[in-house]
């Protein structure tokens, strides 16, 4: 009698461990999932044309995170040298960093990216590399109850040289700033600033800025979070051209 209740007993122990690992299972796989994040846009402007991005994060602890990202600039249409992404050895951006949030609503991540193309290692003349440009690159992020907000620098620095005789490499420097006021759960607005600078490169003496971009934008997202459209314009300071757009799509998964 003894050994069949013992035997029932742990019939009963196996099937009870077997539930509680059926049930914890989805609960694990949801907190696994939970802690990783990725945002993919959709851009086209007046320099650049069309380029997707995209930037995920896992979050390894409370306070930090692992980040990556990657810019598919190959759609360019070309205002750096030769014709566009396609010009540039189908100039391709991939990079990783770290992210923390040292107050609600304000977001931090310093990364470093690598390029494959040919427009920093030889000015888009020599052959298509992967290594053609190191770019460490710091984004400051802002979103709270009422208020949106972004600030971008990155530098583009040749990491090989594969100029020909005469040619010379290319650096430049970009960055951008952003500050808007959400006016409800579905529309925001506010003002862009963005700058390219060709630094030289190999050439330091031919520092240009290629643009300079000053303007309002408008921005419809969706209430709950997860898709949003945004259309920034205005006009452009450098002597000699006249205005720009920028449209941009985004999703959250």
């Amino acid at each position: 009698m003894k050994n069949r209740f013992t035997k029932v007993l742990a019939k009963a122990s196996a099937l009870v461990a077997l539930c509680l690992v059926l049930v914890s299972a989805p609960a694990l796989a949801q907190e696994e999932d939970s802690r990783f994040s990725m945002d993919v846009t959709l851009n086209s402007d007046t320099f650049f044309g069309f380029y997707p991005f995209f930037a995920g994060s896992y979050s390894v602890s409370p306070k930090l995170d692992f980040t990556f990202y990657g810019i598919l600039w190959s759609g360019g249409t070309g205002g750096v040298q030769g014709a566009g992404g396609g010009g540039w050895g189908n100039w391709t951006e991939f990079g990783v960093g770290v992210g923390f949030e040292p107050a609600p609503g304000l977001s931090i991540s310093p990364q470093i990216g690598i390029t494959g193309g040919n427009l920093l290692s030889s000015g888009a003349v020599g052959p298509s590399i992967f290594g053609d440009g190191i770019v460490p690159n710091l984004t400051i992020g802002l979103d709270k109850a009422k208020t949106e907000g972004e600030i971008y620098l990155g530098f583009y620095a040749p990491l090989r040289d594969e100029a020909p005789a005469g040619g010379t490499t290319l650096s430049y420097l970009h960055y951008w700033a952003n500050f808007g006021i959400k006016a409800t759960d579905f529309f925001s607005v506010g003002a862009h600033y963005e700058h390219l600078i060709n630094s030289g490169g190999s050439n330091v003496s031919s520092s240009t800025d290629l643009y300079q971009w000053l303007g309002p934008y408008v921005q419809f997202s969706k209430p709950t979070g997860g898709a949003f459209a945004r259309l920034s314009f205005g006009t452009d300071l450098v002597d000699g051209n006249d205005s720009f757009f920028k449209v941009t799509t985004g999703f959250s998964f």
